[in-house]
């Protein structure tokens, strides 16, 4: 069963973020809230938490993770980001963009595209994300919480969309799944965020999702 720590939304408790990054550190897996959708995540460099966010996402490891990074700053440090990327980027930082960007050294195999040598980054306009991010000083992986359930009640990832639970539905869910509930206080988003492809010549709007009109206006 999970420990849920109740956070502020806005001025997350200093106290209460330590506990919770002690705990990724210690390579747990949490349920957390961002500027999209509630996501389960962990500390990018824990290599078994992160396997166990792809057993839980029933994900292949060939199939790449998001993370999240707390600037555009430290993008640049796992991923490389040319001169149109960086333009358009510093428009969109902070906000419910993911970014596909060539990976660094730096980005663990277990996440990236391991054909393309790309990965996926974004910078959340969340408070509590980001009071998590830079207690943590490592990236955060960010994959979407919604489980939706097969025919047979049974949890899986194959639907095309999952459905949109409510924020106690979502905690039943995954309380046993997870070791740590981060609770704000807000209901589960449903819209995902924009995807931005920087890995080709030109940039393109990959996945339509919050915020993509502006996103449109840049690429």
């Amino acid at each position: 069963m999970a420990k849920t720590y109740t956070i502020h939304p806005e001025t997350p408790q200093v106290r209460t973020v330590e506990q919770i990054v002690d705990l990724l550190r210690d390579g747990a897996v949490m349920l957390y809230p961002t500027d999209t959708v509630y996501a389960i995540g962990c500390d990018l460099n824990s290599k078994s938490a992160v396997q166990r966010v792809r057993q839980i996402k029933q994900q292949s490891n060939d199939k790449p993770l998001t993370f999240l990074c707390p600037s555009l700053s430290n993008v640049a440090t796992y991923a490389r980001v040319n001169d149109t990327a960086y333009r358009i980027m510093r428009h969109l930082i902070p906000g419910p963009y993911t970014f596909l960007l060539p990976a660094t050294k730096l980005v663990p195999r277990l996440v990236q595209n391991s054909k393309r040598k790309t990965t996926g980054i974004r910078v959340p306009d969340h408070a509590v994300s980001q009071a998590l991010l830079n207690a943590l000083e490592n990236p955060i992986i960010s994959t979407s919480a919604h489980l939706p359930q097969d025919d047979n009640g049974q949890f899986s990832s194959s639907s095309a969309q999952a459905e949109a639970n409510s924020q106690v539905e979502l905690f039943d869910r995954l309380d046993k799944l997870v070791d740590i509930i981060v609770d704000d206080g807000s209901e589960p988003g449903y819209q995902v965020s924009t995807i931005l492809d920087f890995t080709e010549s030109e940039p393109a709007i990959a996945r339509k999702g919050l915020g993509w009109e502006e996103a449109a206006s840049w690429v």
